[in-house]
């Protein structure tokens, strides 16, 4: 599989579990169907600029961190990038068509933008459902992440 699909992987399972080795992070993603090795993961989680950060349930745990205003790293934008086919609003939600397995990722950067329009993001294989406050907030969340995707 391709590596920007292996990483987008990476960051829905980095945001769903705690994963506080390069070994536990192999075995989550062969079980996702990614055969890895620990060399490769060491290479992703490089270029993903993964941290250990304190976790709830284990002593640490990888994360992706942001600076204060919630920039991105290049490789984030790029996942994003080459994931999102298209965003349209439709009366209060925004709908956001992806390449199929890529979703989590792409939720992920939406709840990472912490737009207070944002109801919740929801996704399914190859589309991510955003529902705002209102049909005007939807536009707006469709432009803002239109930019992004264009600013990429």
């Amino acid at each position: 599989m391709a590596r920007s699909t292996r990483q987008s992987k990476i960051i829905e399972i980095i945001n769903r579990d705690e994963i506080d080795t390069q070994d536990e992070l192999v075995s989550a993603l062969k079980e996702a169907g990614f055969n890895v090795t620990q060399a490769t993961i060491s290479r992703d989680i490089k270029e993903l600029g993964l941290f250990k950060v304190s976790g709830e349930r284990k002593k640490y745990k990888y994360a992706v961190v942001d600076n204060e205003n919630r920039s991105f790293t290049n490789k984030i934008n790029d996942i994003f990038k080459e994931a999102v086919l298209s965003i349209k609003s439709v009366l209060n939600q925004v709908v956001i068509k992806a390449l199929r397995g890529t979703t989590g990722a792409v939720c992920s950067i939406v709840d990472r933008m912490a737009m207070t329009a944002v109801l919740g993001c929801v996704c399914g294989e190859d589309t991510v459902l955003i529902i705002t406050e209102s049909e005007e907030a939807a536009v707006q969340v469709q432009k803002r992440l239109t930019d992004h995707l264009e600013n990429c």
